[in-house]
């Protein structure tokens, strides 16, 4: 498993969610992406949407009639109704669910740095897990880690 630590900085995560759905997609992947906050789900569609005019992101919200059809899934839980490879968690909060993907994305600003580095602790010793840390800079993500 892989979990990538994503610190966007002082970049709102709508900003930033659909570079991250667009690679996913480029490479094939399903992608769930998971927020607690009705509000962020709803500017994260929007975003999905207006970014990357050129480039379709087809994407649903979790609780339709086609939810296993949608390549990138909006929801408020890990459910997997989609068959994502990679779950992004887009409000910051690590849920244990999460470790069941075989990728997972922790969205973080620098007021979360501090809980994103114990989750990164959490997987201290688990030779099965492969953590990255990456920092948006100039518009693109850096691997840091």
């Amino acid at each position: 498993m892989r979990v990538g630590f994503y610190l966007h900085g002082n970049q709102p995560v709508e900003r930033v969610l659909p570079q991250i759905a667009r690679a996913a997609l480029g490479q094939g992947q399903r992608l769930l992406v998971v927020s607690g906050d009705d509000a962020q789900l709803a500017a994260l569609d929007k975003a999905l949407w207006e970014q990357f005019p050129e480039h379709f992101l087809a994407h649903g919200f979790a609780g339709g009639p086609h939810d296993a059809r949608q390549p990138v899934l909006l929801a408020d839980s890990c459910a997997n109704a989609n068959g994502a490879e990679v779950v992004a968690l887009a409000d910051g909060q690590w849920r244990e669910e999460a470790a069941t993907f075989p990728r997972a994305i922790l969205l973080f600003d620098e007021n979360a740095r501090g809980s994103a580095r114990a989750i990164w602790r959490q997987f201290d010793g688990k030779t099965d897990v492969e953590r990255e840390f990456f920092e948006i800079e100039g518009g693109k993500w850096v691997r840091k880690a």
